[in-house]
């Protein structure tokens, strides 16, 4: 399977996954001083072209880790074409325009996936199977958290960017738990013009949840989060630790009237989880859980923390 890669910063991490998977990968980015470390790390054959990228004919997947509000229109180039695509998220910066990408994903032949990457780690697993089992009972608060240092070289996160290309894969988590919510209420603080911090509170009928996103964290400090579910009968509350390496260490433990049971997870790579799944459904073993038409409701509620973070 031959990828263009599209982008040299998050596109860094993905890059780390496709050295270590049987795919060839052309690399594009806008400067070749930035492009040559990627080539002499990995192998990988890299542009400065990108309308070549779209035109060759053996290019089955584009993966696109371009500035946010390239996204949706690279998307649907990249469908144009005839190509498979894989997009970082957000899929867009506004609604309107993600039900257009999602729209034209489903009148096509080829797959489209949003880095859902969460979806598919052990610990929020379990979370999902523990909210539709009901085996602590009723979800009644969430807390996700994420603090994490400027890991990508020359990609800050200021307070503006916090909750598009922060925070939208919490926010997913706890709309996949809980729904879509009643009411927001939003803080947010700048550190500087690369780093800053901003908490939302969701609000529901029965239940409130919590989503925080910070990248005030120096660099010693690594990624770290993870969230605390209390049920009517139990909590869970998974913790996550990530540093230099992109390699994160997960532990859940289980809270009852009975005692407390720490839960032994698999090493698990987000990214590499996610990019396992995008070839698996090349490849017709798997289906795909993260196509457009499933991210439009967290992409609502993120769009909508948006506007707060930042008012026009």
């Amino acid at each position: 399977m031959k990828i263009a890669l599209l982008g040299t910063g998050f596109g860094q991490a993905h890059a780390a996954v496709y050295a270590t998977r049987d795919v060839e990968v052309t690399v594009f980015g806008r400067r070749p001083e930035v492009l040559r470390p990627l080539a002499d790390r990995y192998g990988f054959a890299t542009t400065t072209d990108l309308d070549s990228v779209f035109a060759d004919p053996t290019v089955e997947l584009i993966d696109i880790c371009l500035p946010t509000d390239m996204h949706s229109d690279t998307v649907l180039r990249a469908l144009d074409a005839g190509k498979h695509v894989l997009t970082e998220l957000p899929l867009a910066t506004d609604i309107a325009t993600a039900k257009q990408v999602a729209a034209a994903a489903t009148a096509s032949d080829r797959q489209v996936f949003v880095d859902m990457y969460d979806r598919f780690l052990p610990a929020n697993q379990l979370l999902f199977d523990a909210v539709g089992s009901r085996k602590y009972g009723r979800l009644q608060h969430l807390a996700v958290e994420q603090a994490t240092a400027l890991l990508w070289p020359g990609v800050g996160i200021s307070v503006a960017a916090i909750p598009l290309d922060m925070m939208h894969g919490d926010i997913d988590l706890i709309v996949q738990a809980l729904g879509v919510p009643d009411t927001l209420d939003i803080q947010a603080t700048a550190g500087g013009p690369d780093t800053g911090a901003v908490e939302a509170i969701l609000g529901y009928p029965e239940a409130l949840a919590r989503c925080s996103g910070s990248s005030l964290m120096p660099m010693p400090y690594g990624s770290r989060g993870g969230y605390r579910a209390t049920f009517t009968d139990g909590v869970l509350h998974a913790t996550f630790a990530q540093g230099f390496d992109g390699k994160p260490t997960t532990t859940v433990t289980t809270y009852t009237a009975d005692g407390e049971e720490i839960t032994e997870l698999p090493a698990a790579d987000p990214y590499s989880a996610m990019i396992d799944h995008v070839l698996a459904c090349l490849r017709g073993q798997a289906t795909n859980r993260i196509g457009p038409d499933t991210v439009l409701d967290t992409l609502a509620v993120t769009l909508d923390i948006d506007t707060i973070v930042n008012p026009q």
